[in-house]
């Protein structure tokens, strides 16, 4: 089998495409940005399948369960904030959610919808805990106490770094 740089094009190569790798690139295997996301898309990709083999139900989903866990009487903004995804994503998983008897919506203060596990959202919530903190035994199983403090201080750290870029990008535009 011939490698991609190998293929013939069925078509001719148009004489302003570049054919060459380029001078400067980053290094794939040492990109840090890179590696965490293949990491994270590894781990999101498994979580998923197997919460999809065995209850029907996505890692959004799941998200959704865990977020309504951990703070009951959240509302779908509130989830979609906390979770950092969009609004139409939780709206389509609480949706799932309500239907399938896991979640019910309260009519709350200004226009608001608290939601809460049922008893079925909190049996589902408990089957569905261990294959997610499997990803978590995966990430840390190297690791010691003070590596995994360390890590998770850096991880929040960034996060904050990337929250405060992405704030003064968006001034920027304004």
């Amino acid at each position: 089998m011939l490698s991609h740089r190998e293929q013939r094009p069925s078509a001719p190569i148009p004489p302003e495409a570049v054919t060459t790798p380029l001078a400067e690139t980053i290094d794939p295997e040492n990109f840090t940005p890179r590696l965490l996301a293949l990491l994270s898309n590894a781990l999101v990709w498994r979580e998923s399948h197997e919460l999809q083999r065995r209850y029907g139900l996505g890692t959004n989903d799941w998200r959704v369960i865990s977020a309504a866990a951990i703070r009951p009487g959240t509302s779908a903004a509130e989830v979609s904030e906390f979770l950092v995804l969009n609004k139409a994503v939780i709206s389509k998983s609480v949706n799932t959610l309500v239907e399938r008897g896991l979640l019910v919506l309260i009519d709350g203060p200004r226009r608001s919808r608290p939601m809460y596990l049922t008893r079925a959202g909190v049996e589902m919530h408990d089957a569905m805990l261990p294959i997610s903190m499997r990803g978590q035994e995966i990430i840390l199983s190297d690791l010691s106490e003070d590596d995994i403090c360390r890590l998770n201080h850096l991880l929040r750290r960034m996060l904050e770094k990337t929250r405060e870029l992405q704030m003064l990008e968006n001034e920027a535009q304004v």
